[in-house]
């Protein structure tokens, strides 16, 4: 199987720089006229898979699929089955980070050979970048990508993300550890994920990875803002959108119609 970078590169070449999310949030499932439960979980994400197939990558937030136990699950690992056989890259955000063993089960999970597998995933680097090592490794075995967690849009992440290390920031520190681990396991392999909205924004132009913006559209972050953000180059930037679109449900054709309005609105970062 290819890196996953080379098919990302293929997929946003062929169906525009954008991610949608799948964010299945009590209040919108009550907005959609759905139940707030298992059966309301899966009504919603079939008109998201419907509405999404087109689209070159989906990110499912698992927090609202967990809040529903082993029935949340069940309808998370269809759903992830049903986006990949439209073709769509699937990003779980899960942001799973822990140390030894444990970040190796997460690493089989989410991007080994599990029913949750999935084409990447979030991580967060919080206990040391090198506590990944197991999810790197086992993503590049399997030709998938890792989205580390680097400039937040929170004001809470200020307080770690800001925090100098040697001379630099430490969401600098950590996009440039990915920019190492790409050197080492491959382009494209590993991302990071910087907000939007951010205040502080990374150089990620030597990252030679994706850079996944969330927070474009309903919390704030403008389309038009995106373009060199951090020194991006042309192709880099993964910009995230949920509830601007999803608010437009649950009609099936609503939903894929806003999402192609995103997807034209932020067409030029491909370029």
């Amino acid at each position: 199987m290819p890196g996953f970078g080379a098919r990302l590169a293929d997929a946003v070449s062929r169906r525009g720089p954008l991610c949608l999310g799948i964010d299945p949030h009590p209040e919108l499932l009550r907005a959609w006229g759905l139940p707030v439960s298992p059966e309301g979980l899966a009504a919603f994400c079939e008109t998201c898979v419907t509405a999404y197939a087109d689209f070159a990558v989906v990110k499912p937030q698992v927090a609202f699929f967990e809040t529903y136990g082993a029935a949340g699950y069940a309808v998370l690992e269809h759903t992830i089955a049903a986006l990949r056989s439209a073709g769509v890259l699937v990003l779980a955000d899960a942001k799973r980070g822990d140390i030894g063993s444990t970040m190796a089960a997460y690493a089989t999970a989410w991007a080994g050979d599990s029913p949750l597998t999935s084409d990447a995933v979030t991580a967060s680097p919080y206990l040391g970048f090198g506590s990944l090592q197991p999810l790197l490794d086992c993503a590049a075995a399997h030709g998938r990508g890792v989205f580390v967690l680097a400039a937040t849009s929170n004001p809470e992440g200020a307080g770690v993300q800001r925090a100098m290390t040697g001379g630099r920031p430490v969401a600098q520190m950590i996009v440039d550890e990915a920019a190492v681990a790409n050197r080492a396991l491959g382009s494209g392999t590993v991302g990071v994920v910087v907000g939007a909205t951010s205040s502080q924004v990374p150089d990620v132009s030597r990252l030679s990875g994706p850079v996944l913006v969330p927070g474009v559209g309903f919390q704030g972050g403008h389309p038009d803002a995106l373009s060199g953000l951090g020194g991006a180059v042309s192709g880099q930037l993964l910009p995230a959108v949920s509830r601007d679109v999803l608010r437009a449900g649950p009609d099936v054709a609503a939903v894929r119609a806003a999402g192609e309005r995103m997807r034209d609105a932020v067409a030029y970062l491909a370029r």
